[in-house]
């Protein structure tokens, strides 16, 4: 089989005007950002590196002031629209608080700032800043992981993750913002990832893995009306664990399970993800309450919910309580989403695991594989593009010098997966690698030690 490989330098135009430190690529809207050594960003809306026509002609620019800690984009998705975010956030007021920005891709195919709603006690909108403000201690670092409708940030000095979900107000142009988790964390986290379905924590030895759906779905306060009769109202507050949600019992009738005991009754309403909606309870069917969202707390930890610890060496669950580790321990430093059920380990060392997840649900029976890939080099740059259409996906490894792999990996059935030959192509570079990150499934962009980005593509 003949690879066809093509290379071509990224050339921007407005040029970047001072050193790039970073980049970060939307393959759904082709948006690129750059990352400049003042923490400043630039935002480019569309970019098509093999399209006939070069990137020459002017393109829109939006610039995001520093300071700015991490970014991320985020995908905003309903029944009849799909729009991207870019998120930064920065520190304010000396650090005590943190800012968020949203910036919004907008239909003229430019960036700008968006008005977001928010009504949690934490969390207001700055009108003179344009952003959000969360009163929690930006501290040492902060970093941020979006996917679609949510995303993740984690507080180095806090030590906390929290989850928040985000979805667009059509009518208005707007995004509401709500703060549906908060994890904190007994462990060091070292990288941090968010999917469809899952929350991944990189951590000392292994990865802890949190289903994303009741972290979402957050804690419900059933607010309480006049007119509800004195029986009814001695329901207090419903506070729903992780365990949360309509269960269906005998005889047709379904039980709400909250931490204080079960509530019996006949509704057949669901737990909106984003927290709007009415809920019945027991009897009083007539009367509805309107459902509050309210954000669920949970330890690193625990293993409620259906939280699992995979050990690196281990296809078994581990619980990781202990709050010192060896110095030979090896830490989880990236996480790369592979599939709807599959992830790429990268460690500190170098090697590369495939996770596999199936049924992480609280209560059931649960599987979790890590396979160690067998590779070549050490790995110090990794780069793949999600795809659920194919069994076989392109991954990128670089060792952070002048060389990148491209590989193929496969679900297959053997303890070890080896791919040392499965290698399709190797590209050897002009400029010291700083970066790769995946372009489409068969290409990458390459950020250099030059300022220089490059694109490459298989066929």
């Amino acid at each position: 089989m003949v690879v066809l490989t093509q290379a071509r330098q990224l050339r921007l135009s407005p040029p970047p005007s001072s050193t790039i430190s970073s980049i970060l690529y939307d393959p759904t809207s082709l948006a690129l950002a750059l990352m400049h050594s003042d923490s400043s960003f630039s935002l480019y809306p569309s970019i098509s590196p093999f399209s006939p026509s070069p990137l020459r002609s002017a393109t829109t620019t939006t610039v995001v002031s520093p300071p700015s800690s991490s970014a991320t984009f985020l995908r905003l998705r309903s029944t009849d629209t799909s729009r991207v975010l870019f998120l930064v956030s920065s520190p304010h007021l000396a650090g005590s608080s943190i800012l968020l920005r949203f910036y919004i891709l907008r239909a003229d195919n430019k960036f700008a700032r968006v008005r977001v709603i928010c009504n949690q006690s934490d969390l207001s909108f700055d009108e003179r800043k344009l952003g959000v403000l969360f009163r929690v201690n930006h501290g040492v670092s902060i970093k941020l992981t979006g996917s679609i409708n949510v995303f993740a940030m984690y507080s180095v000095s806090d030590c906390k993750v929290w989850v928040f979900a985000v979805k667009i107000v059509e009518e208005r142009d707007e995004v509401k913002l709500m703060k549906s988790a908060v994890i904190d964390c007994d462990l060091p986290v070292f990288s941090i990832s968010v999917s469809v379905g899952f929350l991944v924590l990189g951590e000392e030895n292994g990865v802890r893995v949190f289903p994303l759906r009741p972290l979402v779905k957050g804690e419900i306060k059933k607010e309480r009306r006049r007119e509800i009769s004195k029986k009814a109202d001695k329901l207090e507050v419903q506070k729903i664990n992780l365990l949360n949600g309509m269960i269906p019992g005998t005889n047709g009738s379904s039980m709400l399970y909250v931490k204080s005991g079960k509530v019996g009754g006949s509704s057949n309403k669901c737990i909106n993800v984003n927290g709007n909606m009415e809920q019945k309870i027991g009897k009083h069917s007539d009367h509805t309450g309107t459902a509050k969202l309210k954000s669920v707390k949970i330890r690193q930890t625990s293993r409620e919910g259906g939280v699992r610890f995979v050990a690196f060496k281990s296809k078994e669950f581990e619980n990781c309580k202990f709050s010192k580790v060896p110095l030979t321990s090896r830490k989880a430093t990236s996480i790369h989403f592979l599939a709807h059920n599959k992830f790429l380990i990268l460690d500190s060392v170098g090697e590369l695991y495939l996770l596999l997840l199936s049924n992480l649900v609280s209560g059931s029976e649960s599987t979790c594989d890590m396979k160690k890939l067998t590779l070549t080099m050490k790995v110090q740059n990794l780069a793949v593009l999600p795809d659920d259409s194919t069994r076989a996906q392109t991954v990128w490894v670089s060792d952070g010098h002048y060389t990148i792999h491209a590989m193929v990996i496969s679900d297959t059935d053997d303890d070890e997966e080896k791919i040392q030959s499965s290698a399709i192509e190797v590209i050897f570079t002009s400029e010291k690698i700083q970066e790769i990150i995946p372009l489409a499934a068969n290409a990458i962009l390459l950020l250099g030690q030059a300022n220089n980005i490059f694109a490459y593509a298989i066929s």
